[in-house]
């Protein structure tokens, strides 16, 4: 069987090598202008531009048919998408499975809710690739790879959550302390989905020691770890030597957030997926 994995673009995963593989641009929007998050997307021209406008600014999830286009004439096909708490993207892929199966009884699509977003969503999308290429049947891969989510996790460290505040999902008080003290978020993606605060820590230094402890504490002993930074290399690359002087031998990656991830973790924020051994 010929599979295919697509994900949204808040994985900030232009192209996966080694498998069929497509992603569909999520958007950034407001009454000014629209940004497609996509490989063309400048995130630093996008993140100065959004700190300058004081309106709100929102996401507007992949259609049914950017989906749909997606699947091209694979004969199976997982989506990865950003937990369905802050988008609709799970539901638009949910849809074009519907119209997809419905139009090709012989094919199949396995829609997956990671409840996440960002780098643990690469972590989903490689252990897919690495299932379909052990050519195992469709049924297995989907039963593998669910079970395989539940063994993963997405931690963020924030140093702003202006557009946070202003979409909502934090209190505005918390977002002029966080600017004005030098606080720094560290949090987590709930199981339901949702953003959860762990620790407001004062500096850098103590955030990211907050935040390797809760690896530790969420059954990180070595192994997968993906880190999103939003125009911030230097802490990415810090991250980097401290869970690789903790866990000799871990396999971490550091790559650039894209419009999605940068939007909502802004300038200085860090997202981090990991694998429990």
């Amino acid at each position: 069987m010929d599979m295919k994995i697509v994900v949204d673009s808040s994985a900030n995963l232009p192209w996966l090598e080694g498998a069929n593989f497509a992603a569909v641009p999520l958007k950034i929007v407001n009454d000014q202008r629209e940004y497609t998050d996509d490989e063309r997307l400048d995130v630093g021209a996008m993140v100065e531009d959004l700190s300058r406008y004081k309106g709100r600014t929102g996401t507007a999830c992949p259609s049914v048919g950017e989906w749909l286009e997606a699947f091209g004439d694979a004969e199976g096909v997982f989506t990865v998408a950003i937990t369905s708490s802050l988008s609709g993207a799970h539901n638009a892929a949910v849809q074009a499975a519907r119209v997809y199966e419905d139009k090709h009884p012989d094919r199949r699509v396995c829609c997956l809710d990671t409840l996440s977003t960002g780098p643990e969503m690469v972590l989903i999308a490689e252990k897919l690739r690495e299932l379909i290429a052990a050519g195992l049947p469709f049924d297995d891969i989907r039963e593998k790879i669910r079970a395989y989510m539940e063994k993963t996790h997405l931690l963020f460290f924030l140093e702003s959550v202006d557009n946070l505040a202003k979409n909502g999902r934090v209190s505005p008080l918390i977002a002029k302390a966080v600017g004005f003290l030098g606080i720094r978020i560290v949090g987590k993606a709930s199981s339901q989905g949702t953003l959860q605060q762990l620790h407001k820590c004062r500096g850098e230094k103590k955030g990211l020691e907050a935040l390797l402890g809760e690896m530790e504490n969420l059954g990180f002993r070595g192994g997968k770890v993906r880190v999103a930074h939003v125009l911030c290399p230097g802490l990415g690359q810090r991250l980097r030597e401290l869970v690789e002087a903790r866990w000799p031998g871990s396999d971490v990656m550091v790559t650039p957030a894209g419009g999605l991830c940068s939007f909502y973790a802004e300038r200085g924020g860090v997202l981090v997926g990991f694998e429990e051994m």
